[in-house]
C-alpha cells in the first residue's frame, strides 16, 4: 500500500495551547491543523489522509465530547487524544467508552502525549489497511457466480461436500468442482482462512441443514 500523509488535528480554544502544540508536533516531524472551535474543525470537511485529533473538552459551543459524539453519529473513523486542563474519572470513563485513544490533563508530559498521538496514528493506519483488506475481499466475492456463492456460504457454516450435495441437490463431485472455484477466486488455501476473510466481509454462513 502506498504510504499516506499523516495530519495531527489540534482543537482547543486557548490560542497558547494551540501555539505551543503546533512547535511541539512540528519539530516532531508531524504536521499540523490548528482550529480555534470544534465548529470550526466541523467545517473544515472531511479528508483521506491518515490522522489523529487531539482535542480539548471545556470550550465554548460545541465541546470535546459532544464533538465525539457528533464524529461517532457521522461513523467517522478518527482516532481522539483528549487532552485537558480540567478533568475527572467520570468525564474520562465516558470518552474512553466512545472509543477515545487516551485522556490526558494539562500540563502533559511531551513525551507522553507524542507517544499517545504516534499510538493513535498508527491505529488510524491499521483501520485503512483493515478496510482496504476487505474492500479487495468482497470485490473477489464479486466473481463468484450465485451457485459458488451458495457453496461458499455453506462451506462456512461447516457443511460436508455430500451435505451440501444433498440440499442443494446437485452431484458431490460438482460441489466439489464450486468449492475449488472458490477457493481460488478468493486465492485461499484452507477452510480457516477462508471463515476469517468472511468474517471480515460480512459473509453469513448457512447452517440449517
Amino acid at each position: 500500500m502506498t504510504e499516506m500523509a499523516e495530519i495531527v488535528y489540534v482543537v482547543d480554544d486557548d490560542a497558547s495551547v494551540r501555539t505551543g502544540l503546533k512547535r511541539l508536533l512540528r519539530a516532531a516531524g508531524l504536521t499540523v491543523e490548528a482550529f480555534d472551535s470544534a465548529e470550526a474543525f466541523l467545517a473544515r470537511g472531511q479528508s483521506d489522509q491518515v490522522a489523529c485529533l487531539v482535542l480539548d473538552v471545556h470550550m465554548p459551543g460545541l465541546d470535546g465530547l459532544a464533538l465525539q459524539a457528533q464524529l461517532s453519529a457521522r461513523q467517522t473513523s478518527l482516532p481522539i487524544v483528549f487532552l485537558t486542563g480540567v478533568g475527572d474519572i467520570p468525564m474520562s470513563v465516558a470518552a474512553m467508552k466512545q472509543g477515545a485513544c487516551d485522556f490526558l490533563t494539562k500540563p502533559v508530559d511531551e513525551t507522553v502525549l507524542l507517544a499517545a498521538i504516534r499510538q493513535a496514528l498508527a491505529r488510524q493506519r491499521a483501520d485503512i489497511a483493515d478496510g482496504l483488506a476487505v474492500n479487495a475481499l468482497r470485490a473477489r466475492l464479486l466473481l463468484l457466480t450465485p451457485r459458488e456463492g451458495e457453496v461458499l456460504r455453506w462451506v462456512i457454516g461447516g457443511a460436508l461436500n455430500k451435505q451440501i450435495a444433498a440440499h442443494l441437490g446437485i452431484a458431490e463431485k460438482t460441489v466439489k468442482i464450486h468449492r475449488g472455484r472458490v477457493m481460488e477466486k478468493l486465492a485461499v488455501r484452507s477452510v480457516a482462512e477462508l471463515v476469517s476473510l468472511c468474517q471480515q466481509a460480512g459473509v453469513r454462513p448457512l447452517k440449517d441443514l
